[in-house]
């Protein structure tokens, strides 16, 4: 049964075509990589931004923390309100909070106005990210023009963590670490205005229900402890009595919105979207994926500057090869999903990212960029080149317009939560391996065991939940 199938239609559709689909490809690529980029693009910044305003280590977590925490938890939400509100209105309101935001955390002076600043950008980026994939799922009919439209999409989501470390490192050691964030203004306001001009104005669907707030409210407050406990847990240990007592919390939160959905009239996330076998799949897989892929580069990036020796600039130069191999990768990609189907680009692309891992999982204490990282770089880079556009394109295959909201919060949430647990976890495998050997290799070695652990978890979920050459 189809995704279309098993959701009810409304009584009417908002409009399937804007002026200029190019246009819209553009200004969603645009947004996708304002919002991944400020995922990454404060890591390499963190010692200069401690040391203007003063911050303590924990303020200085929670520089990065906030927007992760505040985009993962939103996402789900921001999907919703693209259905039921329109995709063009959510758009243009979550640049212009994500751009008042940048200018608050580029202008702040003392590290809670900069923690709040990056909160409200996490908010921002949770309402942009779903309606801009929703503006191509609506934009482009399914097939080849789709496919294309969301290589390109998966590529620059793919290229934004990594570009984001590269930018970090440059604008560290050039105009300073503000520009981080004040870049994003002048591109803030660029993008609202051509949205407001140029792209259609839709009309939400007619409903007789209201949003469903109780089902939104447990749902958000669920991921959002998810993702705070994740963090929590590798400063207090995974097993301390505050991290069990927050991942109950988290459960407890989640069983309440399930009982919440079941009786609703009007759902925030209808039952049948569960009950979709490829809808279901993507967004496992995706979750697996996202996880891998962040933590091969929060690793990759810690080993380089800890066990190597490499300063930030060249730290983050050097990973300008997995950007370039995963832009290129995710344009063929999007090509081997319309030949083959989702299930073949995601087995290979995830097999790729494990052989990557495993190559740096045996990183010699003299290690070379050339022999010895650089391989791993272009591997990774071309596994998620062709596994990132396949886990969209697979979320986003049936799905009716009024629904396109729902699939592109689901799937933008699977990745930002697949990340935060990938980084958090792959972070006390570190810890834990570098307690066994003085030089720290040990635990980043054990860290890549696990990133290659996480890919094929991804290779079995995606070859168990696709099925022909669509799924």
């Amino acid at each position: 049964m189809s995704y279309t199938e098993t959701l009810p239609r409304p009584t009417t559709e908002p409009p399937a075509r804007t002026t200029r689909p190019g246009l819209v490809l553009a200004l969603a690529c645009a947004a996708q990589a304002m919002v991944g980029l400020d995922t990454a693009i404060v890591n390499v910044a963190l010692p200069s931004i401690q040391r203007d305003l003063g911050a303590g280590y924990g303020a200085l977590q929670w520089v990065v923390v906030a927007y992760g925490l505040l985009l993962g938890g939103f996402l789900l939400l921001g999907g919703r309100m693209t259905d039921r509100l329109g995709r063009r209105r959510i758009f243009v309101a979550g640049l212009a909070v994500f751009t008042v935001a940048s200018l608050l955390a580029g202008a702040a002076h003392e590290a809670e106005l900069l923690i709040a600043a990056r909160a409200a950008q996490g908010l921002g980026a949770a309402l942009t990210a779903p309606a801009a994939l929703s503006l191509l799922a609506v934009t482009f009919p399914e097939g080849r023009a789709r496919h294309r439209a969301l290589g390109l999409f998966g590529a620059v989501g793919g290229a934004a963590g990594s570009v984001g470390v590269v930018a970090s490192g440059l604008l560290t050691a050039g105009p300073g670490w503000r520009w981080a964030f004040l870049l994003n203004v002048p591109a803030g306001v660029l993008l609202i205005v051509l949205a407001a001009v140029f792209l259609a104005a839709d009309r939400p669907a007619e409903r007789t229900g209201r949003l469903d707030i109780a089902g939104a409210t447990t749902v958000t407050g669920a991921l959002l402890l998810f993702v705070y406990t994740l963090h929590h847990a590798t400063g207090h240990g995974w097993t301390s009595a505050s991290t069990l007592a927050l991942f109950a919390a988290a459960a407890v939160l989640l069983a309440a919105f399930v009982r919440i959905e079941r009786r609703s009239p009007d759902p925030l996330v209808p039952g049948s979207t569960l009950r979709n076998r490829t809808l279901v799949a993507a967004n496992l897989t995706g979750f697996l994926a996202f996880g891998a892929l962040l933590a091969f580069i929060f690793i990759g990036s810690l080993l380089m500057q800890q066990a190597l020796g490499y300063s930030p600039a060249a730290t983050g130069l050097a990973w300008l090869a997995t950007t370039v191999t995963v832009v290129v990768a995710a344009i063929g990609g999007a090509r081997l999903v319309a030949r083959a189907g989702a299930r073949t680009s995601l087995v290979s692309g995830l097999s790729l990212l494990s052989v990557g891992a495993l190559w740096l999982a045996r990183v010699p204490a003299d290690a070379t960029y050339a022999a010895d990282l650089l391989p791993a770089f272009l591997l990774a880079g071309l596994g998620f080149g062709l596994c990132g556009p396949a886990v969209q394109i697979g979320a986003l295959s049936g799905v009716s317009q009024s629904a396109a909201g729902l699939a592109s919060g689901l799937v933008e949430t699977m990745r930002e939560i697949g990340g935060a647990a990938g980084v958090a976890v792959v972070s006390a495998v570190l810890v834990a391996g570098s307690a066994l050997d003085g030089s720290g290799l040990d635990g980043f070695r054990a860290a890549f065991g696990f990133v290659a652990v996480l890919a094929v978890l991804g290779v079995v979920a995606a070859a168990a939940g696709f099925t022909g050459r669509r799924g």
